[in-house]
């Protein structure tokens, strides 16, 4: 098919739609002359909004007014109807509208008398920041590494799944069927999505939803590394090791535990893959295609053109397209390391056996949590990092806390690591890792070596070049603020066009696509507001600018902090650190961002997001009320401290005078 022929295809279905719409919408209201005001002016073929809702409602076209006003507003804005005098929008209101029918002169313009403009993006709920919230408190990250575009990537499908006992069994048969049979290509598709992850799956749900034409494609799991070989394995692993290094510290709370304090990895392994395939039916190729309606081709999508994609000999024509395809670990190239087996963590949720001496190259998120876990089951763990610290977009006070509390489990760091060379003699044998230090050589040796050096976006075999759609081996797919690549018709989301990694930045960023790509919105990434958190013992959680952003925008700020410590909650729980700390702008208690340290920070970082994203200062949170004894106390107690600070002495004086007057 044409590009012509799929435009106008694309315009007579929106037409048609629309056509229809106008008809079932004049045949439910009550169309006659109106008459108003004094002396009365009459208002010939005119239906009352107000009554016109309620239709909508005893119809099944809305399922309330809210419901039945956005549709009403959306009807306005696409010309078929207008407020007589062109003064209002569409309200449940005793108001006057007529058909742009039965008038004669032309359409509507796009906005009405009272400045309102209504879109067909109205359908959705808002994603973007809120009035007091701007691009400017998102928190910058640091640069991909310099050496990124020439890393290699794991090719997911030659990893597999195992070992296949009865878990495994049910996620594949959910995720990949063994006998799945692609459907036969539909004419065309409203939207067609590359990628099966969370950006790719709410792009297709989210879609398939509001009526749109869809097809989705993936070339190994559905649900991708979120609930495959990402947040959903790997936080099972961080639960057990959790109860583990609680039930050793048990004693300072008087619970004695006899024995020595062991831990069934085995058991842990078979329980994540247990809990893996519990979860599995929500991503599963029969919701997808039986229930959301979903047509799903298993194999690798090429694009063939600006609005074709193939797949396993299919050709699939769309209006629009969206790029979920992610990123996969990203290979360092140390000499020696393609020679010998290691582990990354498309692979380390296939482990049976805990190794006794366990490496990690790498000291971001993902390294440091599996590093902590796997020295909490048992594993001798040695963390290797090119520079002198870990987590290196984290406030430092937060990173020293993490430092230490992996330390005392008995992680061992290994800064500044010069590699000259990975060897290891056979797949079974161990692994040695070769470092320069002080002109020597120091061997470190391994059961298990973790690579956990960043993420590289998935973009080879993708035929984006047929496409029109420009890209950096760096960077991922070149997208603008409305997530539009520069083929217009093709949008990106998630890992692959986005330095914000994270599944719930993956899922909000397929929401924008949704309205932008099919409802002609105008939502814009840099608008979002985006916390994140790193799931160590202690937790680390943060919103918005970091001090050193504050710094270097030379934003005036105060910092107002509270040790967890310090809290009820926190004493009573024997809480030695954490805290809550948090950055407003100078003289106001406008929030600019924010870090929590301790258990469940992720959790609790949340309060302090909707605060910023609902424009509410810290001040106001003060005034919230807190369930006691709670850790999020610690946050009100910011909003009191600020509250203090307002008492400048005068306004003590102030105070303190007038008490002694009403004495």
């Amino acid at each position: 098919m044409s590009k012509q022929n799929s435009d106008d295809e694309r315009t007579a279905l929106t037409s048609n739609d629309l056509t229809e719409l106008r008809r079932t919408f004049r045949a439910i209201v009550d169309l006659r002359d109106r008459q108003y005001g004094f002396p009365a002016k009459t208002y010939t073929s005119c239906f009352v909004g107000r009554e016109a809702v309620a239709q909508l409602i005893k119809s099944g076209l809305a399922a309330d007014v809210d419901d039945a006003v956005r549709l009403g507003n959306a009807l306005l804005h696409a010309g078929i109807f207008h407020h007589v005098q062109r003064a209002h929008i569409f309200k449940n209101e005793y108001l006057f509208y007529r058909f742009a029918s039965d008038e004669d002169h032309g359409g509507l313009p796009n906005a009405v008398a009272d400045g309102s403009l209504v879109k067909w993006s109205d359908f959705f709920g808002i994603v973007t920041s809120a009035k007091d919230t701007d691009g400017a408190l998102q928190a910058a990250l640091p640069t991909p590494d310099a050496e990124l575009a020439d890393m290699d990537q794991i090719d997911l499908e030659a990893i597999g799944v195992s070992p296949l006992d009865e878990h495994n069994a049910r996620l594949l048969d959910n995720v990949h069927p063994k006998k799945w049979l692609d459907p036969e290509p539909k004419s065309s598709y409203n939207l067609v999505v590359i990628g099966a992850g969370a950006g790719g799956l709410v792009s297709a749900a989210g879609a398939a939803g509001v009526g749109a034409r869809v097809a989705l494609v993936e070339a190994h799991l559905l649900g991708g590394d979120c609930l495959n070989v990402g947040c959903v394995p790997s936080k099972a692993l961080l639960r057990c090791a959790k109860a583990a290094a609680d039930v050793r510290d048990a004693g300072r709370f008087g619970v004695r535990v006899n024995g020595k304090v062991s831990v069934d990895f085995g058991y842990v392994m078979e329980r994540m893959r247990r809990l893996r395939a519990q979860i599995s039916p929500m991503d599963s190729a029969k919701r997808y295609s039986a229930q959301l309606g979903v047509d799903l081709f298993m194999g690798r999508g090429v694009f063939t053109g600006k609005n074709s994609i193939e797949v396993g000999g299919k050709t699939l024509t769309f209006a629009k397209a969206v790029i979920a395809t992610g990123g996969t670990a990203a290979i360092p190239n140390i000499p020696g390391l393609a020679e010998v087996p290691y582990l990354t963590n498309n692979s380390i949720f296939n482990l049976t056996e805990l190794p006794k001496r366990f490496g990690v190259i790498g000291a971001g998120p993902i390294g440091l949590e599996l590093a902590q876990a796997f020295q909490r089951f048992g594993s001798e763990v040695t963390v290797f990092s090119r520079s002198e610290q870990i987590m290196p977009k984290e406030d430092p006070e937060a990173v020293e806390t993490v430092k230490a509390s992996m330390q005392k489990d008995g992680v061992t760091f290994n800064f500044h690591s010069v590699y000259r060379r990975i060897e290891g003699k056979d797949k079974n044998g161990p692994v040695r890792v070769v470092l320069e230090a002080d002109g020597m050589e120091k061997v470190l040796e391994f059961d298990a070596l973790l690579i956990a050096t960043g993420r590289k976006p998935s973009l080879a075999g993708l035929g984006l070049e047929h496409a029109g759609v420009a890209f950096d081996a760096r960077l991922g797919v070149t997208v603008n603020d409305k997530l539009q690549t520069t083929n217009p018709d093709i949008f990106a989301v998630g890992d692959v066009a986005g330095r914000y990694q994270f599944t719930h930045m993956a899922d909000c960023m397929a929401r924008l696509v949704i309205k932008n790509a099919l409802f002609f919105g105008r939502d814009k990434v840099s608008d979002l507001l985006v916390p994140w958190a790193t799931y160590t013992d202690p937790e680390v959680a943060h919103v918005g600018l970091y001090e050193k952003d504050l710094q270097e925008r030379n934003i005036p700020f105060t910092t107002f902090k509270r040790d967890l410590s310090d809290v009820d909650r926190g004493i009573v729980d024997g809480i030695a650190a954490g805290y809550v700390k948090i950055h407003v702008e100078k003289g106001k208690d406008r929030i600019l961002g924010a870090t929590i340290v301790g258990g469940h920070a992720g959790d609790m970082i949340s309060e302090i997001t909707v605060a910023m994203q609902a424009g509410m200062g810290l001040g106001a949170l003060a005034g919230v009320i807190h369930p006691y004894p709670t850790l999020a106390e610690a946050i009100r107690q910011c909003g009191d401290a600020y509250n203090r600070e307002r008492l400048t002495p005068i306004v003590k004086s102030i105070f303190h005078n007038l008490m002694a007057l009403r004495r």
